[in-house]
């Protein structure tokens, strides 16, 4: 088996070691999807690289977290974009602000990225105004131009739900389609893989690209809708169209704890669906963390998040989404080392 083959999630087996997947970068040290956040989860040994996968108002695919832009960017600094500022509803909530698709990507390229999290991490601040919105293209490139004969660099792009623009949904299926075509990166063994909230979005883009297209992970929320998406007939229902389930640490955590003596906790129930699991997000700021991890009483300040990652691990877990690659790094190679 090559190298770059053992990383790829396949249809009907558990991944053969777990892989870490930088969470649109290595933000715990630069400001998210970044240029700079990027590399530095590569170098710091990612496996993946995590996008958020949003779409301008002429269809352009970039990158943001959400496509509300005040938190990441500097749009309130720009004076000709004041008219754009506006509210919307965002997740079913009111959000106001500056948004991707009321902006061309010619104008998007005048922002500059901001640390989105200043409070708790101050010292990626000094990074702010030195780099500019990339697209999903421009990430793939990055991320292919990083790998090597013996370590494969993949993207795993977060695909947002469609945004309405003028009462129409912006055709983010298609895009997304269009856009790995034209990458070469439709195949089930391409450089991209695809997860989303969005089941609809992800059956489409299976609909769209075939049995042999990228491989897909669907992102489980903590709301009751997870719920029946996490039983033995949903996760079954996943497999249909999906290699993978991204359920949050939490809700991984709470399903081991309350499984009884001889029952599987939900793990064990995806890896009998045939389904590998990638557990979001992992960070080290004593804010994110149980209280037996922290260390201290300062929100900031760093607790254990390689033990954090360890005992996710420890659970069979096949993938870790962090903010810091280099916990997840630590803790994969301190349980492979206990297990020989």
């Amino acid at each position: 088996m090559r190298a770059t083959e053992s990383l790829a999630i396949r249809p009907v087996t558990r991944l053969p070691r777990p892989v870490v997947i930088g969470h649109r970068g290595a933000p715990a040290y630069r400001p998210e999807h970044t240029t700079a956040s990027f590399e530095l989860a590569i170098d710091l040994g990612a496996d993946l690289i995590e996008p958020d996968v949003v779409v301008s108002r002429d269809g352009v695919l970039v990158v943001r977290h959400e496509s509300e832009l005040s938190l990441s960017t500097d749009v309130a600094e720009h004076p000709e974009f004041a008219d754009r500022h506006t509210s919307k509803v965002v997740d079913g909530e009111l959000c106001t602000g500056w948004f991707t698709e009321d902006f061309t990507y010619a104008e998007l390229r005048t922002l500059r990225a901001v640390e989105r999290m200043p409070a708790l991490r101050p010292l990626n601040t000094a990074y702010d105004g030195r780099f500019g919105i990339l697209t999903l293209g421009e990430v793939v490139e990055l991320a292919r131009c990083r790998s090597t004969a013996d370590r494969q660099i993949r993207v795993l792009a977060e695909l947002k739900s469609p945004e309405v623009v003028d009462g129409d949904a912006l055709p983010l299926g298609a895009l997304v389609a269009e856009e790995l075509r034209r990458l070469g990166a439709d195949r089930a063994d391409g450089s991209v893989l695809i997860q989303s909230f969005d089941a609809a979005l992800l059956r489409e883009l299976r609909a769209r690209l075939g049995d042999g297209g990228p491989q897909m992970a669907q992102l489980i929320d903590d709301v009751p809708t997870g719920d029946a998406m996490t039983t033995p007939s949903g996760l079954r229902e996943i497999s249909t169209y999906a290699q993978a389930i991204a359920p949050s640490r939490e809700r991984v955590l709470a399903s081991a704890a309350a499984a009884r003596p001889g029952s599987g906790h939900l793990v064990d129930q995806a890896h009998a669906a045939q389904l590998s699991v990638f557990v979001w997000t992992l960070r080290a700021e004593n804010t994110f963390l149980p209280a037996h991890l922290r260390r201290g009483d300062a929100p900031e300040g760093l607790g254990d998040a390689v033990g954090d990652a360890a005992e996710l691990l420890g659970l069979g877990v096949d993938g870790l989404i962090t903010d810091s690659p280099d916990h997840a790094v630590r803790a994969r190679t301190a349980v492979a080392a206990q297990l020989v």
